[in-house]
């Protein structure tokens, strides 16, 4: 995990307004493309970094978005590390989930076998 202090030290780059729906707003960094990998690595609280080619997946949007398109704000004195969806749905990094290795929670009657004498077999 990236230390603290990168997240607390303001990070170099100029800022736009960020508007939220109900008129509210945050400072934006923008943040230029030969540099966003450095900034992805300061700021991704996990491991691995993701690449910027990746494809995430917001939780809260219930959207994906191509990696390189994150956004980062300038909040409560901190860097916060969003999707691109933030002004929307509020999904920060902690909400981003891979997509390779989304887990499929349906599942079929034969991933369980649930035929009646089952623990006939068991030893005790």
């Amino acid at each position: 995990m990236n230390n603290e202090k990168s997240i607390e030290e303001r990070l170099p780059y100029p800022t736009r307004p960020m508007y939220f729906p109900n008129g509210s707003s945050v400072e934006e960094f923008i943040i230029p493309d030969e540099d966003k990998e450095i900034v992805l690595e300061q700021l991704y609280p996990f491991f691995p970094v993701p690449k910027l080619t990746d494809e995430m997946y917001d939780l809260h949007a219930d959207k994906t978005f191509i990696v390189r398109d994150f956004r980062v704000t300038w909040e409560h004195g901190m860097n916060y590390l969003v999707s691109p969806y933030y002004p929307e749905s509020g999904g920060t990094v902690i909400d981003w989930v891979d997509e390779n290795s989304w887990v499929d929670d349906e599942f079929d009657d034969e991933d369980f076998d649930l035929t009646e004498n089952k623990d006939d077999d068991l030893p005790f």
